[in-house]
Parts: structure tokens; sequence; C-alpha cells
């Protein structure tokens, strides 16, 4: 027994080394790079697991029922043999993988293939495949991602399956003396060594996982590089001048043969290989360009679609990725290699996501100007106490989501770009309304959220007849931050913020109400009187809010403060449907 362990054993690391060289390939990277596996991708995965297990089949120890009579590398049994083999690992993996219908389909594969060879465990182990692919689906569907990110989790399942097979054959075949036989021969080494390889083949593909989130990461990390390295330049605008500077930033860091920057018609900067011939100042002339700007969609072109006038010029490919400007594409990012073979999908993501990330410094600039053009002291003034500790520590939150979520830091990026734009358009109206204002609060609230950790409950009960409303800008946002940064402070579990929007006997009701430590009524008393320092906060304190209120709605639309130490604080407010002191109306 210990001897066909160990050379099962033998055998196991034969497919681990297989699988380890197989998820190298760029077909396995692209299979699992999924997050919602479509219909062609599950086909793909069930014939790639099923080939698995085929090679453990093939891979397996003949062995005679009777006389124990071992024998290597057989393509064929007679009547009184069966195998002894690893086939139940490629099955259990696709299970795990791919849930229950690629378990399924890599388990029929498997066992029909087994039950072609003969001998007579065929109808037993055809069976047993085609089970264990099921139960690897339900252990998915029960551990979800903890399914492979735990070894012990297919170490238990793969020794289950291999378990239940054993069950099978004494049930199913015939003589039941030689299934007795043979499951006593062999039915522990199998137990133990297809465990063990569940588990050596999940660590290779958790492996290639770490690593595709390594790449994710690096990528993220040399995109927000690239944010703090153009910020500079693209904060004047997109302009000869600034392209070219950010080609050249672009160039350096993303490792393009050459990168352009055009405008609607024109090349406005470009750097790289072929500068002799791709100039500035030279109007687009590829029909592809033209498309991008006219779609708004990124377009892989070939050496052929690059329409260059010198036969002999490097260039092969480009990625061509749209620059968008309140919602208009304004222009393209045009990255170009010397090879098609350098355009992976990791490669097209980035610059995609790169041409992303620089329309959203355009809209920033755009926003900037708008704000250099705008002459409301008032709400200047507004958009001038963003406080750089609110900055910071998003930021800081989105550096350390960049290793351990990727996904997550981009999104929170992307919010917490959303939120700086909307303090900047702020400075473009007088009132806004109030599902804009929500928009902003959610923004917001997601940063806090990710800060918190998932420690931060808020709750929103909104009817949608007051949505269309009109408030002024940054009205609920700096009510909800001053429930958080102060009346939630050093609250560990369980920190709530409700609120409350609805409309009736011609007025809307605004409430925002925490369950944090509450106020003393020395401090109730001054809050709406004189304005309170935080360091934490963006600076747009309740005495602003009030005021700016009061001033365009009169004093029934006043702030209205209760709390009460140790019961939370509830901050709330009215809005007259009809009535406004000369400011826009209210429907």
């Amino acid at each position: 027994m210990i001897y066909l362990l160990l050379t099962m054993l033998e055998r196991v690391g034969i497919i681990v080394t297989v699988a380890f060289l197989t998820t190298r390939l760029t077909f396995f990277k692209n299979m699992m790079g999924e997050q919602q596996l479509q219909r062609g991708t599950m086909v793909k995965m069930m014939v790639f697991f099923g080939f698995f297990g085929i090679i453990g089949t093939y891979t397996g120890l003949s062995v005679d029922a009777y006389s124990y009579d071992i024998s290597k590398w057989t393509f064929s049994l007679a009547q009184d043999e069966a195998l002894a083999n690893s086939r139940v690992i490629g099955v259990v993996i696709g299970g795990l993988l791919g849930g229950w219908k690629v378990g399924l389909g890599a388990g029929l594969l498997a066992g029909f293939h087994r039950f072609t060879l003969g001998g007579f465990t065929a109808i037993a182990c055809g069976i047993a495949s085609i089970v264990a692919g099921l139960i690897a689906g339900l252990a998915r569907k029960k551990f979800k991602s903890n399914a492979f990110q735990s070894l012990s989790v297919p170490l238990i399942v793969g020794m289950v399956a291999e378990t239940l097979q054993m069950g099978i054959i004494l049930l199913v075949a015939q003589p039941f003396e030689a299934s007795w036989n043979l499951v006593e021969k062999i039915g522990l080494p199998m137990i133990v060594s297809n465990g063990v390889g569940s588990a050596l083949f999940i660590l290779i593909i958790r492996n290639v996982f770490q690593e595709r989130e390594q790449v994710g990461a690096e990528k993220t990390q040399k995109a927000l590089l690239l944010a703090k390295l153009t910020t500079s330049h693209l904060r004047f605008g997109l302009n000869r001048k600034t392209a070219q500077q950010t080609c050249e930033v672009i160039r350096q860091e993303v490792g393009a043969s050459a990168v352009a920057i055009t405008d609607q018609e024109d090349i406005l900067g470009y750097v790289g290989m072929g500068h002799d011939h791709h100039q500035q100042g030279q109007h687009i002339q590829t029909d592809e360009t033209k498309t991008v700007i006219e779609t708004g969609e990124v377009y892989i072109s070939r050496r052929e679609a690059i329409h260059c006038q010198k036969e002999d010029c490097p260039l092969q490919s480009a990625v061509i990725a749209p620059l968008n400007l309140k919602g208009e594409t304004i222009g393209t990012l045009k990255c170009y290699f010397e090879s098609e073979e350098a355009l992976s999908k990791v490669t097209i993501e980035y610059i995609t996501g790169l041409a992303a990330l620089l329309s959203q410094q355009l809209e920033i600039s755009d926003n900037e100007r708008v704000n250099q053009l705008a002459k409301d002291a008032e709400i200047r003034a507004l958009q001038a106490q963003i406080s750089p500790h609110f900055l910071f520590n998003a930021l800081n939150t989105i550096v350390s989501m960049i290793r351990s979520n990727p996904s997550g830091a981009r999104k929170l990026l992307i919010t917490l770009s959303r939120y700086l734009r909307q303090n900047i358009n702020g400075t473009k109206e007088r009132v806004i309304t109030l599902s804009q204002e929500l928009q902003h609060v959610r923004a917001y609230l997601s940063i806090e959220e990710a800060r918190f950790n998932d420690k931060l409950h808020v709750e929103m009960n909104i009817e949608d007849t007051a949505l269309d409303k009109q408030v002024p800008p940054m009205t609920l946002q700096p009510i909800i931050e001053n429930a958080i940064k102060h009346g939630l402070k050093g609250m560990k579990e369980e920190s709530a913020v409700i609120i409350n929007i609805h409309e009736e006997l011609e007025k809307v009701f605004v409430s925002i109400e925490d369950n944090g430590k509450g106020m003393e009524e020395e401090r109730l008393g001054k809050l709406l009187k004189e304005s309170v320092e935080s360091k934490e906060g963006t600076g747009i304190g309740l005495v602003n809010v009030n005021q700016r209120l009061t001033m365009i709605y009169g004093q029934e639309a006043a702030l209205q403060i209760d709390s009460r130490i140790g019961e939370g604080t509830k901050v709330s407010f009215q809005l007259p449907l009809n009535k406004n002191r000369g400011g826009p109306q209210i429907e």
C-alpha cells in the first residue's frame, strides 16, 4: 500500500507539473480573468479540466483485482483490472473554480473517457467522475471565493470525492468480491493522493490569481503616479504644449514605442519612434482615429490601419482610446508599439484606464477654469474651504487598497474625482436639485465607508417626489460630515447615520440623524452662532449652511438641532416650496 501511495503521489506530481505550465499560458489567464463566466468560457473550462481528468486517467496504474499486479501507463484494461488514478483532480478543480455546470461538464468528459477504457469498474468510475464534479460545484457555491483561497477546501473535497468513488465501486461494480479486494488495496492511497493533488493544483492556480492581482496593483500604482505627473500639465487644459508634455510622461511610464495625443482635428503632441514623419501639428490621417472620436469607443489598430507614409515605419500596432469632456469625445490618446504581440489584454486595459484618468483630469481642469471665472465670492469661499486632511485621508485609503483590492481602489478614486468635481460645480449654481446634492452625498459616503471599513451604516429614506426640489450646493454633505466626524467619533461598532427626506404640506422636510455621543447644551447653543474649528472636516460648518438656507428661503428654513448626551444628534430643516427670498423658484 505504501508503494502504491508513493507511486500515486509521483503521478500526481506529473499532473501538477503540467498544471503549472498550462496555467502560465495566456489562454488560461484570459479564461480565468472573467468575473462573471460567459457560456463560451464555461465550455472552455469544461474541456480544459476534463482534459486534466483524462491526463489523470492515463497516468494511472492498472491494478488486477485478484493478483494485485500493478502496471504503469495502461491504455486499455482487461475485465479483472481497474485503475488507481488521479482523474478526480481535474474534475474537482473545474467544479471549485467554475461551479457545478463546469464540474458536471468536466466530469462527463473524463468519465466517458474512463468508460471507454473498459474494466469491471468502468461504469462505476464514469458515474463517480460526474458525482465528483457536482460535489465540487456545490462546495464552490457554499464556500464561494474561499473554495480556492483556502487549501483545506480542495484537500477535503478531493478526498471526499475519491471516498465516494470507492463507495460507488462497491455498489455498482461486479463481482462484489473483486470490488472489495480493489477498494481495500487502492482506496486509502487514492483518497490521500487525490486530496493532496487537488490542494496543490489550487495552490498553483491561486498563485496565478495573485500574480494577476499584483500586476493590477502595479498598474494602478503606476496610473496614480501618472495622474500625479500629468496633473501639473493638464490643469491648463488640452493644447499643444500640455499635450506634448503629457505624451513625454506617458511614454516614459507606459513603455510604448510612441505616444500621441490629438484633438478632434490635429495631432497636439507626439513623442517616440517615427517622430520624423509623425509630427505635432499634422491633421489626423487615420479613419480609425476619426471613428474613435465619433463613437467614443477604444480601437485596436494593426499595421495596415496606421496609414503611415513611410513603408519602413517601425510602428506596427496602436491602441487608440478616447479623451472625453462632459460626455463629448474631444480627442484621443494613441499608444504605438513595434509589434502586435505587445498588445496584451492587460496593456489594452491599462491604456484604456489611463485615457479615462486623463479625461477625469481634463474634467477637473475645465471645472477649475469655471471656478476661476466665477464672480460669486461667497460660493468661491465655500470651494476654498475643502480641507487637505479629508483629501489626504481619502488618498491614503486608496493607496492602502491598491494592492489588496485594485478594483476597489480604482472605483474609490473615481468616486473621489466625482466628489471633487461636484465641489467645483458648486461654484456655478446658486441652487441645485436634491437629486444632484444626493449624488455628492453618496460620493462622500462611499469614501467614508471605505475608511470606516464597513463599520458605518447609512440608511436613506427618500421620497422620489422630493428629488427635483432645490437646495443650495453643499447643504446636506456638511451636516452628514459633522455627524460622522463629531457625533460618531470614537465609536467602534454600530455607527449609524439616517437620512430622511419627504414632502408634506407644500414643504420638503430633511433630517440627518446619528446614534453618536450627542452634545452638551452649552455647545448646542453655540453651534449655529459661531464656527467650530475642525482639523478633519472639509471646513464648511453648520453656521455656513444655516446662513445660506436662511438667506435664500427665510428663517423658516433655518437648521434645527436636537441632541442629548449618549442619545445622538438630529439636524433638520424644511424647504418651503413656493417661497425663496429672490432666489430661483423651488419648483
